[in-house]
């Protein structure tokens, strides 16, 4: 059984930064960050594997967000900077079993674990 437990989610000023963690059991190929603001559809954010490889980004945040793992923690982090006021939304991370094509990795249905979310909220 996958279980993932997010953490670090809060409020903080446009410019700032915050760091959000998800942990992980049970044994997963990848991870990935979405997020949903209000009325908005969940989007993608970014999606790293655990066994090596690059960080994939969303366009919107590349160059501020920074996706890393912990593979003794069995823990991913979204290392957020330079946050904006469109950044706030519930933040989700999601997990695989399988290994996604890159041209897939954005897709919603591509993850079968999902974590509870974290509110963030940028103000202005």
């Amino acid at each position: 059984q996958v279980q993932l437990v997010e953490s670090g989610g809060g409020l903080v000023q446009a410019g700032g930064s915050l760091r959000l963690s998800c942990t992980v059991s049970g044994r997963t190929f990848s991870m990935a960050w979405f997020r949903q603001a209000p009325g908005k559809e969940r989007e993608f954010v970014g999606t790293i594997s655990w066994g090596g490889g690059s960080p994939y980004y969303a366009d919107s945040v590349k160059g501020r967000f920074t996706i890393s793992r912990d593979n003794a923690k069995n823990t991913v982090y979204l290392q957020m900077n330079s946050l904006k006021p469109e950044d706030t939304a519930v933040y989700y991370c999601a997990a695989t079993q399988r290994r996604p094509l890159l041209s897939q990795v954005q897709r919603l249905d591509e993850y079968g674990y999902w974590g509870q979310g974290t509110q963030v909220t940028v103000s202005s």
